[in-house]
């Protein structure tokens, strides 16, 4: 894990974040932190291009919903419909959603997601990697809306824990197994070259290629060339 300055301040819990080893911990700081600040469940979403579709439970690295709620909306909702979602990509600055917030322009207001999901009240807090990846931090509950010294508490520990969680966890999932002569490969695979035209490339036989090829879907449980690229760049194996 790159070593931090010291600069910067966690305030209540750096040494829990210092001691964080791995998800389990991690579900325990934010678990804890949504309760600290009236919330009842929290949610990390990870964001991909925003015309891309997008499955709750699919989207989520590490929640505490109810089991099978994520799972239960998508059945009936599309995320991407939501107002929101659709927020993410117009603004990072972080929003408090409340289920009675009125609609805007003839759109739907917050409460699509808030009354399909079953929640009065929701924050959002738009946050990156240090590779850039772009992810949420959503705490969801049924209280009152949230107050101002609360509100950039809340959004500043958060951050913080989402750092440490990115740098501990998310981070040692990069490159999936992946060799690096299978990472050449790939990166050749999504600048649309054939298994023939690679296998002039990096001087190695047809079937070479194709080997590695059903190596690399294998190892990022995908079932084709077009899944394959598309999550090694959300995975940021390939930019």
């Amino acid at each position: 894990m790159p070593v931090l300055n010291k600069h910067y301040r966690c305030y209540d819990f750096e040494s829990d974040l210092e001691k964080a080893l791995n998800r389990v911990d991690f579900f325990r700081i934010f678990h804890t932190l949504a309760l600290r600040y009236g919330f009842e469940h929290f949610g990390i979403l990870q964001l991909a291009n925003e015309h891309e579709s997008s499955h709750l439970a699919g989207r989520l690295v590490l929640h505490d919903l109810p089991a099978g709620l994520a799972e239960a909306y998508d059945k009936r909702h599309r995320l991407n419909e939501s107002a929101i979602f659709k927020s993410f990509y117009k603004s990072t600055i972080p929003t408090v959603w409340l289920s009675d917030d009125p609609a805007e322009n003839g759109t739907a207001g917050s409460s699509d997601f808030l009354e399909q999901i079953g929640f009065d009240m929701a924050l959002a807090l738009p946050v990156h990697s240090i590779a850039g990846a772009r992810y949420v931090v959503l705490f969801l509950g049924d209280g009152e809306d949230i107050g101002r010294n609360a509100h950039y508490e809340i959004c500043y520990e958060a951050n913080c824990a989402f750092d440490y969680f990115y740098r501990k966890v998310l981070s040692n999932k990069a490159g999936m197994g992946l060799t690096p002569r299978e990472t050449e490969i790939l990166r050749w695979i999504s600048y649309g070259k054939t298994a023939s035209e690679i296998a002039l490339i990096v001087s190695v036989s047809e079937h070479t290629v194709n080997s590695h090829t059903a190596t690399i879907l294998k190892k990022l449980d995908v079932v084709n060339r077009t899944q394959m690229v598309a999550k090694a760049i959300r995975e940021q194996i390939i930019q």
